[in-house]
Order: structure tokens, then sequence, then C-alpha cells
């Protein structure tokens, strides 16, 4: 029976998409089909070790065959086969990622003409990439209760399934059948058909595959006389099924075999990545805990990595078998966006996978690849600092949550690995250990500054006197910033200070005096001050902070305004008014050697007061980086302000 089906609307667009040709590297098709059928012989693998002999070994092979006459190639494994529903699932629909994020993506792509972008593998829409090159794609499938169905489509708007009889096909497995378009101006879709061109291609990005990769090749031999000897000028064609790759898979390679640029293209070939990984780290531990591993950190952030549907883990071998696509077991929180595999003989094939997660060898593996991979990050960021700044303006964030999101525990792994922007470093980051070293004689503290952005933070007026004295500060435009600080509490002894929170223990002696002087003298003022900002403020007092500035806005200890505002917009309460705001205890200092207090400290009138009070807490509003609250009220103030003081 045959059925004739429509492309959900989303697969139907990304098929229109690509058969457009937003990708130039069209050659990637046969990639991507390869390791569809590896993917596939893992499968059955799987099955077949965990049936207790229900399920038959095989010699386990993929085959590539060219059809010159009818113009197409196709590419059949014995792997686990498909049934209809499969079919319907994996060909019909775009597998695991029919999202508009991904459409978005190639949208994106095809408007900046990006040539270079490479993402189908990204997003597990590997068999659509058939169409790049295909008029027509047909495959033949048979599942392991042997049941056999034809998959045909030309990729515009529908596809039919129909059941067949696969009489060649004796076990399960898949054959994938492209009919090449015609050769154009641009493009030589024929080329597809040359053997050489299959056995570069090949080499080039399915070398590593671990099951081997065949094809009849032609080649000429010259004729041999009664006593095999060659005949001068005689040749005959000699057709040999070829294996095409090595077989032999990276990480079961000796470690001085690899080179970088084969970690390289291995992480771009397996990953489907287009460009070389930031990081690259080989693993072989022997002794106690016996395993290898190869694990690579991406120069860009994966798409979804900040997506809820984004899923950690490492690709699961045991005893080269393989086990799990993302073993979440293997990868701590705060380096999710690690690549990579680990391949272990220790690993017990009889026990199901659930037993397998389980397992304390896989906390071990675990705890011990996240052991080097610190210990690799030390190593770059102490060697090669340019290459360091990239891995942290990428994933900075993650090695802060390490130390925040288990309490302190990490602190000691991670914390050298922090780098910021300082006062005095201008816009190159420097570590916790260089601003320790560069302290001043007899500073106690880590001075940090937070703030949205490092624009903000820099127009902070809290910082006119530790710029002008020179002690460095270390500016925090990340929202973990300060939750990290607070959970590490000190480095080295020396405790973390934020300057926008009240700092009267650092006053010396003869800055006390001079404040409670002023303090008793303007008692009324700061009362008055104080009044008639109430519910906005907690506090009034004269500050020993401010250089140019004649106001600023700190907190008292224990919540600072830029962490509370960063926990109000992560609640979902807060945001929809189900919940109350979680409020700083703000406190509006006052430079009492400013002129503008000069000219107002005498002024008694409650409604002056009022509108001075009410100007000067939103001009320190907007100094912190934060929006007026009544932008109306702020601008009334002012302009009657001004008017009494320029018109007689």
């Amino acid at each position: 029976m045959k059925e004739e089906k429509k492309f959900q609307t989303e697969s139907k667009e990304l098929l229109n998409l690509m058969i457009n040709s937003i990708y130039s590297n069209q050659e990637i098709f046969l990639r991507e089909l390869i390791s569809n059928a590896s993917d596939a012989i893992d499968k059955y693998k799987f099955e077949a070790y965990s049936s207790n002999g229900t399920l038959p070994q095989k010699d386990y092979r993929i085959d590539i065959r060219i059809n010159k006459e009818q113009k197409y190639i196709e590419i059949e494994d014995d792997g686990i086969g498909m049934s209809k529903d499969d079919l319907e699932k994996n060909l019909g629909t775009i597998a695991r990622s029919g999202s508009k994020e991904f459409l978005e993506k190639l949208k994106e792509a095809k408007d900046k003409k990006e040539e270079d972008i490479d993402i189908i593998g990204q997003f597990g829409v590997g068999f659509y990439s058939a169409f790049m090159v295909g008029k027509k794609v047909e495959v033949y499938t048979k599942d392991l209760k042997g049941e056999s169905y034809l998959f045909s489509s030309d990729g515009v708007d529908t596809y039919t399934i129909e059941d067949t009889d696969w009489k060649e096909k004796k076990d399960s497995g898949s054959l994938v059948r492209v009919y090449l378009k015609d050769d154009t101006d641009d493009v030589k879709y024929s080329e597809y058909l040359d053997e050489y061109k299959i056995r570069e291609l090949v080499k080039k990005y399915s070398d590593f595959i671990r099951y081997p990769i065949r094809m009849d090749v032609h080649s000429s031999e010259p004729e041999l006389d009664k006593d095999g000897k060659p005949i001068e000028g005689k040749y005959k064609d000699v057709v040999k099924n070829e294996v095409l790759n090595s077989m032999v898979p990276l990480w079961k390679k000796a470690k001085k075999d690899v080179t970088d640029k084969d970690l390289n293209e291995f992480y771009k070939t397996r990953f489907n990545d287009y460009e070389d990984p930031l990081v690259s780290l080989f693993i072989k531990a022997e002794g106690m805990m016996e395993y290898e591993a190869v694990i690579f950190i991406p120069a860009h952030a994966p798409y979804n990595l900040y997506s809820e549907n984004y899923e950690k883990g490492l690709q699961l071998y045991a005893k080269g078998v393989f086990i799990e696509d993302k073993n979440k077991a293997l990868v701590p929180d705060y380096l999710k966006f690690i690549r990579g595999l680990v391949d272990s003989d220790d690993l017990n094939l009889n026990i199901s996978r659930e037993m397998l997660q389980k397992t304390p060898l896989l906390d071990k593996i675990a705890n011990n690849i996240e052991k080097k991979i610190v210990e690799k990050l030390k190593d770059i960021q102490k060697n090669d600092p340019e290459k360091y700044g990239k891995f942290f303006n990428v994933y900075g964030d993650f090695v802060k949550f390490g130390i925040y999101s288990s309490y302190g525990v990490k602190k000691d792994s991670l914390q050298d690995l922090l780098i910021y922007p300082s006062l005095n470093s201008g816009d190159k980051k420097i570590s916790l250990e260089d601003y320790v070293s560069k302290m001043k004689e007899g500073q106690k503290n880590i001075y940090f500054a937070s703030g949205r952005t490092l624009e903000m933070i820099r127009m902070l007026p809290e910082l006119e006197k530790y710029r002008k004295d020179g002690t460095d500060v270390l500016l925090c435009a990340s929202s973990l910033d300060e939750f990290t600080f607070s959970m590490m509490n000190s480095y080295k002894d020396k405790p973390f200070k934020n300057i926008t929170t009240e700092s009267k223990d650092e006053q010396n002696e003869e800055e006390k005096k001079k404040l409670e002087q002023l303090s008793t003298d303007y008692r009324r003022f700061l009362d008055d001050v104080k009044s008639s900002l109430k519910g906005k403020v907690d506090d009034v007092v004269f500050s020993n902070k401010l250089v140019d500035a004649p106001v600023c806005l700190s907190s008292k200890e224990g919540i600072s305004m830029n962490m509370a505002n960063v926990i109000n917009e992560e609640n979902p309460q807060v945001r929809n008014g189900e919940q109350q705001a979680l409020k700083a205890q703000k406190v509006l200092e006052i430079n009492p050697d400013h002129p503008l207090f000069n000219a107002v400290k005498n002024i008694t009138d409650e409604k002056e007061v009022s509108k001075i009070s009410s100007v000067l807490y939103d001009e320190a509003m907007m100094l912190e980086g934060f929006e007026v609250e009544n932008k109306k009220e702020f601008i009334d103030s002012l302009n009657d302000i001004l008017l009494k003081a320029y018109v007689k």
C-alpha cells in the first residue's frame, strides 16, 4: 500500500531553504548520510549486545555504490533499520529539531550571505542535506521485524511511504539512494559520481567512522603474459571492493599519533561544527581507572546553550560499543557546553542504561575529566592569555556559576580562572591573583563595582575616590558576579568589598570626626531630606567617597541595589506582579565638599527641600545606572529649581 503524505510546514520551509542553497559546502551531504548509517549500526550493535543472543552480531559495514548511467549514489548499512512510524518521525518531520529557532538561524545565515556556515548537523537534520544535491531521494529500509518499506520524495511538498519486498536484504538495515540534480553552470553535481571524489570525501570527513566504508573501485592494471610478465601497452580494467576509511577510532590511537589537525577534523566531523574547537583534550587514563576520552570546548557557544531544551552530556562507549549519545552524569552543569566522548572497557555491558548511569565508575571518570579540563584551562590562561580571553568571553559566566551553584565548594579549584576588567587595567582583564599582587600597602579588601554594563559601571560616582588615589577596582558587568563573590567571601584572606555599599569601617579617625561634626551641624537638613524621601531611601548621610559628584546611592550591608535588581528580574512572580519586589536598603550619600551642598544646606522651606531632595535622589539613581521612577516629577522639580535660580 502506497501512502502519500505532506511534509510538516517547518520541514517544507527547511527543505526550501536548503534546496535553494544557503550552504556553499554541499559535499557534506555524504558525511551526513554516512554518519546516519554509522548511528544505525551503533544502535543495532547495542540491541544485539543487550538481547542475550536473540539478535545476531553482523559483519557491520557501510557500502557506497555509484550508478553513472542513472546518475545516482547510494549508501547502504546493516544497522537497525526503520519501521513505518520511524520513517514518518525521522524523515517526514525535522527530528528533534523542528523548531522556529532553527529556521530563524537558517534565514539569518541566508540573509547575511554567510557562505561558510555549515550548521546542518548541529540540529539533527542530516538526512535533509541529501536534497542539496539530489532531485529525488529514496530510502529502502528493513526493521528488526523483517518488514520492509520504501520512502520516496523530491523534497518539495510531499513524500510517499509504501510496503516493499526488499529481498536482497536478508537482515535489518537501510539504503539511501540519491538521484543527483542536473549540472548547471555554477554547480557540477555529476562530480559525486566520480570514484576519486567519493574517496576524497570519505577520507576528509568520515575516516574515523568505526565501521568499514566499502566501495567498488576501478583501476587499470597491465595484462600479463603466460610467464606472468606485464605485456607492454596492454592494460585491463580491474574492479576491487575496497575499504575507504582507516576505521581506527581516533581516541584508540596513541597520543603521539594524533595531531591537533586530526583532533580538529574529528571534532568538526563528529559534532557537525563549521569551526575548529577552541580547546581540545585527549585523555588516556590507565591504572585504577581506565578509559579514553576526547573532550572539546567549541569556539562558539552552541546555538541553544541557554535554552531549556539544551541537553548536556558526553557520548558514552563501553568496550567500543555505543551506549548513549549524551550521558549527563559525565558533565557538571557548569561545563555543560563541552562536547566529546568517553570509552571505557571497565563498564559492564550486561547492565541496563539506568544502572550504568549510577555506577560509581562514571562518577570517578566524570570527576577526573572535570579536573583535567580545569587544569587545561589554567595552563591556557598562563601560556596563552589571548586564547583564554576568548574562552572567558564566551563561557566565563559558567565558571562563575560553578562557584556559585556549588555554594563555594568549587571555590578553590575555579577561583583562579576568574578574570575581570578593572579601573586601572582598562579593558584588559586581570585575575584575582593579579589584583592581590598589586594591592596598595595597607589595603585590606578586594574592591569591586557591579552594574548592567561596563559603561554604566565606569560612570559610578563612587569610583571617583578610588580613581583619585590609584586604588584598583574590579568592574563586574555580569549578573553572576556579586553572587559568586558572596559565595567565595574572600580570596587569599582578602574579603570582597562592594564599593556601592556603606563603608564606615574604612573611614580613618580624621574622616570620622569630620563627618560626625557635619552630621551634628546639619542634622535638620539630613532629617528633612530623609523625611521627604520616605519610602525611597532608608537613610541620608554625608559621604567621604565622592570627589566631583554631589551625591550617590549606596546600600546597607546585606544586598546591593544591583543584586536586588537581578533577583527581581529573574523572578517571574515579581515580573507578573504576584510577589513584592525585593528591595535593598538604600542610603543617599551627600558630598559635603560639593558646591551644590553649600548652596542648599541652609534651606528650610519644606516644599523647597522636597524638590531638591527629589532631584538629588533621581540624579543619584541615574548615576547608578537605574531608571528614574517618575520622569515627569523629576523634570518639573528641576525646571522649578532652575526658574527660581535664574529668573529674577
